[in-house]
């Protein structure tokens, strides 16, 4: 429950500011994507606080951290006083979201695109919310230009495309790997290669018989311990473990849908094609 303190905060939000400008001196990124894009715009020094998840650039470490990006409270959120929460799509949880909006203060939402457009549109809603659109669009065309660039090398690469795999985390030697609709389905398809696994929404569990089956010509992961992963009976004779494949990246970067995204697929690009 917000303490009495907080709600008074609430009561004298401007009224009308849902969607925010370059007014806003005080600015709460909820979303990695979100806390980067802010300081690439050149707004970071507007940032008094952060969730979990951002991480990058290491400067913004040394601001206030409200939790998790899906199990945020309003009032931690509320205790630093801010005048805009910028936010991905997925943050939460939605009763808290609902309070948050409910304030009269700025809450902007990010849309969840897993697309070369869909980069472009969240570095131009956080332009508008801050009031830093000529930024945004000048950074919205380098990157989409990148992209762009990586496409073309996608549809280059010789036939045909090579299987990768994204695992999101090992529990007890079960692996939980990403399906269709993920960012990490999206990634690998826009890097030019096919996701190994096929059949199914989301992040989850599989089997050893399905990792199998996949048989991945690369395993990609976030950057965290996992340096026995392709000694895994699950991965037992694939073109993976064969040829050593593993590529482990930064979850932000690979998968944040953010600025540095050119970055990641160049990477991945260069891991397919054994460079």
């Amino acid at each position: 429950m917000i303490r009495a303190a907080l709600l008074a905060i609430v009561l004298a939000g401007p009224a009308g500011a849902e969607g925010s400008s370059d007014a806003a001196a005080r600015v709460i990124g909820l979303g990695g994507t979100v806390t980067e894009i802010v300081v690439a715009l050149g707004a970071g020094d507007r940032l008094v606080g952060r969730d979990t998840t951002s991480g990058y650039p290491p400067s913004v470490l040394a601001l206030p951290d409200v939790g998790y990006l899906r199990q945020l409270s309003a009032e931690g959120v509320l205790s630093l006083s801010p005048d805009l929460m910028i936010a991905e799509a997925d943050a939460g949880p939605p009763e808290v979201v609902a309070q948050l909006q409910a304030t009269g203060l700025g809450y902007v939402t990010l849309p969840q695109d897993w697309s070369a457009d869909g980069v472009a549109a969240r570095i131009t809603t956080v332009g508008a919310a801050l009031g830093r659109e000529a930024e945004a669009a000048r950074l919205a065309h380098e990157v989409s230009a990148r992209l762009a660039e990586t496409e073309a090398k996608a549809q280059a690469l010789p036939a045909p495309r090579k299987r990768a795999m994204f695992v999101l985390s090992l529990q007890g030697g079960r692996i939980m790997a990403a399906g269709q609709g993920t960012a990490a389905d999206a990634v690998i398809t826009m890097a030019g290669a096919e996701n190994a696994l096929q059949g199914f929404e989301g992040y989850k569990p599989v089997s050893d018989e399905a990792v199998q089956a996949a048989a991945p010509d690369v395993v990609l992961m976030m950057d965290r311990p996992a340096a026995e992963v392709l000694s895994l009976p699950a991965f037992a004779g694939s073109p993976a473990a064969q040829n050593g494949a593993l590529l482990q990246m930064d979850g932000l970067r690979l998968l944040g849908f953010g600025p540095r995204l050119p970055d990641a697929l160049a990477d991945l690009q260069a891991a397919l094609s054994g460079g």
